[in-house]
């Protein structure tokens, strides 16, 4: 049975126009058993690596560990519609090019991703890549830049199998391709069933800026092929530093000799 990696649809007006297969949308399921080890090899060269958020319990010995039912930390109100904008236009900000999360020790390249023609997020096939949501909000710009990676896959944890260990006060780090970059700050991990994923939410492109980092979690379907749970990591920009006023006098460079020499 197919089924989507990430529940939620983006808004509809946001989606980048027609909608396209390729690379970053495949969504093919295969289940973690003993048996089909041999054989998911052989599919995926046949198909296309076919990765979406699998359960390997039987080949890593150390799962992530997912957030309980209570959640934590506490999530933004954003005080803005959470609608859909009418325009889908970027703002000023650059596309980001990389992510680095310290507290997972992770440092990676990104790449794009589009929506399907179901409307749902699309992911990279490789599990070691992490897509940002291409035709969303810019991190920085208003609304909720969507960054997607995988939590495992047959061979190994993916590239987001460390997510759900982040914690209030984490920070995350985009790069943009000005050479600038912007920090954000976790403040909340929710767990939700993937029929209950809030589009409005997750999605949002309008409002403040916010980081939203999105992965599988919760109990292994094996009867469907799939996690039964998205977990969402909401995180909020850093405050912009204002540069320091300039204040009179000399500066201190130099003046140590017209002062004796002393420390």
């Amino acid at each position: 049975m197919n089924s989507p990696l990430f529940s939620g649809r983006p808004p509809r007006s946001w989606r980048g126009g027609r909608p396209r297969h390729g690379p970053d949308t495949h969504r093919l399921r295969y289940r973690p058993t003993a048996a089909l080890k041999s054989a998911a090899g052989a599919l995926a060269l046949a198909v296309g690596i076919a990765l979406t958020c699998l359960g390997i319990s039987e080949l890593v010995t150390e799962p992530a560990r997912a957030p309980g039912p209570g959640d934590i930390g506490t999530v933004p109100v954003h005080t803005g519609p959470a609608e859909a904008a009418t325009s889908g236009k970027h703002g000023n900000a650059a596309p980001p090019i990389r992510i680095r999360i310290p507290a997972i020790g992770l440092d990676q390249p990104l790449t794009g991703v589009r929506v399907q023609q179901d409307g749902r997020l699309g992911v990279p096939q490789d599990p070691s890549q992490i897509g940002w949501w291409s035709d969303g909000p810019r991190p920085g710009d208003p609304g909720a830049a969507v960054v997607v990676g995988h939590v495992d896959s047959t061979t190994g944890p993916g590239a987001f199998h460390g997510l759900s260990t982040l914690r209030p006060g984490d920070k995350v780090t985009l790069a943009r391709d000005d050479r600038s970059s912007v920090t954000f700050t976790v403040q909340a991990l929710r767990q939700y069933e993937k029929d209950t994923l809030p589009d409005s939410k997750v999605y949002a492109t309008t409002g403040p800026p916010a980081l939203h980092l999105i992965t599988c979690s919760g109990t292994y379907d094996r009867t469907r092929g799939e996690y039964r749970d998205n977990l969402v990591v909401y995180a909020t920009p850093l405050p912009q530093r204002e540069p320091a006023a300039r204040e009179g006098g000399q500066p201190l460079t130099g003046l140590r000799g017209q002062h004796g020499g002393g420390p």
